[in-house]
């Protein structure tokens, strides 16, 4: 999607670039499974840095494969080479350690606010990393998301793990406490969409939310609308592409990726996978 200069300014929606999932070795020639994932990287970010559109990068984890220091450094050192100068945001993913993430994150351009407020929209930024691979949400983080989700804003939630199952090896390894996410989740009609990494892969899944319970406004003899579905969007890793067909890791002849989207104040939210 590409937005033009007759654009007016109230109709500008806020733009954000996705990245997820890295898996930076300390030495900057790493391989991952073949690729040189730290050279996908600096595609990724060069293509962002050069779209003026982008208001802001949400980095969804997975910082690290060999869990090395000099990996982190390795990412700061790249986004500064290819002058990302737009705010950064981040998540822990599984591989990561979020003491490092805040050390070595802890100057601009990044940010480790956890909500990016605006007056049409909230970008909530959900922790799901847990003492496993898999993913795990803390009753005290969806407790703060419900707290910081405001009703008259339109919500977009991001995370690492998938909350929805998308059918190969990762599922193992996916968010554990789905029903109590869903439930924080339905709680709320304004969640337009959640987004997260982990899967390597861009996808676009649909969870039906309950029955909703307001009924104050509806005409006598009218029946209670169902909750609209929430949408999920996946993230395409800067580092490997999984292969669905394969029971374990194995990557996809192809390279690196991210996710672009674009919130407008009316409350429509679209996105483009921008694959390199």
């Amino acid at each position: 999607m590409n937005l033009t200069e007759t654009d007016s300014p109230e109709n500008k929606p806020i733009v954000l670039a996705q990245i997820s999932d890295s898996h930076l070795f300390s030495s900057v020639n790493g391989l991952h499974h073949g690729h040189n994932v730290l050279a996908n990287l600096r595609k990724v970010l060069l293509s962002i840095c050069h779209n003026r559109q982008i208001d802001y990068v949400i980095f969804t984890g997975d910082l690290t494969q060999d869990h090395s220091e000099q990996s982190y450094q390795n990412f700061v050192d790249l986004v500064h080479e290819c002058g990302i100068a737009v705010p950064i945001y981040y998540l822990a993913g599984n591989h990561d350690e979020p003491e490092l993430l805040a050390q070595y994150f802890s100057a601009a351009p990044f940010t480790s606010d956890t909500t990016i407020d605006h007056p049409h929209w909230q970008i909530q930024l959900l922790d799901s990393k847990s003492a496993t691979p898999a993913g795990y949400v803390a009753e005290q983080a969806l407790v703060k998301l419900q707290k910081a989700i405001k009703a008259d804003k339109h919500q977009l939630v991001m995370m690492h793990h998938h909350p929805i199952d998308v059918g190969y090896f990762i599922d193992k390894y996916g968010l554990q406490n789905k029903s109590a996410f869903w439930q924080a989740i339905d709680d709320f009609d304004n969640i337009k969409a959640i987004a997260c990494g982990h899967v390597h892969s861009a996808m676009q899944l649909t969870k039906q939310g309950k029955q909703a319970v307001k009924t104050v406004h509806l005409a006598p003899g009218k029946s209670t609308p169902a909750k609209a579905p929430v949408t999920l969007y996946t993230c395409p890793a800067t580092s490997i592409q999984f292969d669905p067909s394969v029971d374990g890791v194995a990557a996809l002849a192809k390279g690196p990726g991210y996710r672009i989207f674009y919130l407008y104040r009316n409350g429509q939210l679209d996105s483009d996978v921008i694959n390199l």
